[in-house]
């Protein structure tokens, strides 16, 4: 079984597993940093890790137009209810589930999460996915650094998706601690470059992270994949 990852820009990810289509934070509309379009985007699931509207993005048009299902804390969950969302499924940090791709369970995020209209979002969460072959997948989405993530190394993690764009995430220097910690076989940068205000160079960050750490850094242009 083969998995793949794709990077639309900023914390948009497509994940393809087992047969089944995922969307995480699908920001499309209004995303400067993609080219792909919320009407072209299949998913069979969507994963949104917080509230804020970066996050939330296209997921609500994307739902109605693809049937998928939408997991989130339970307070988006709930939100997404109100918007029109038919399938939903609650989750909360330190929870896991046996959806149809894998397990998932949601992890601790250092950041906010109020919604686009001002309503509570409860807490924001990382994504640590098993895939149905057993391969650990940890999607940080946005965070800041924190001493847990030595706990979810430990569950031997083979793709680790961190953000490195500093100012509302870790930034490069503390996104390098993460991966000493989370000890992945790989990792990939998310959320740089988008806007001026969270610039890095991530060729640069892969250099320190390969002379430090024994992870593979794999460096994607918006719209390709990593295949694991």
């Amino acid at each position: 079984m083969t998995t793949k990852l794709t990077w639309y820009g900023h914390a948009t990810l497509g994940l393809e597993t087992d047969g089944h289509k995922l969307l995480i934070d699908p920001f499309f509309s209004g995303n400067p940093a993609t080219s792909a379009s919320a009407d072209e985007t299949e998913a069979d699931f969507i994963l949104v890790s917080h509230g804020h509207g970066d996050h939330v993005g296209d997921t609500v048009s994307i739902a109605a137009r693809t049937g998928a299902l939408v997991i989130s804390n339970f307070e988006i969950a709930n939100w997404f209810d109100t918007q029109g969302v038919e399938k939903t499924h609650p989750q909360h940090l330190g929870g896991g589930f046996q959806h149809p791709f894998g397990y998932l369970k949601l992890t601790l995020a250092l950041h906010g999460s109020a919604l686009p209209d001002g309503s509570y979002g409860g807490n924001p969460a990382g994504f640590l996915l098993t895939t149905n072959d057993g391969k650990k997948i940890y999607m940080a989405q946005d965070t800041g650094l924190f001493g847990d993530m030595s706990l979810i190394g430990d569950e031997g993690i083979d793709l680790a998706v961190l953000p490195i764009g500093d100012n509302f995430t870790m930034g490069p220097e503390d996104a390098l601690r993460a991966v000493k910690l989370l000890r992945p076989k790989v990792v990939i940068p998310i959320h740089y470059n988008t806007w001026d205000l969270i610039a890095q160079n991530p060729v640069s960050w892969a250099d320190e992270v390969q002379s430090e750490t024994q992870a593979k850094v794999v460096i994607l242009e918006a719209g390709e994949h990593f295949q694991l």
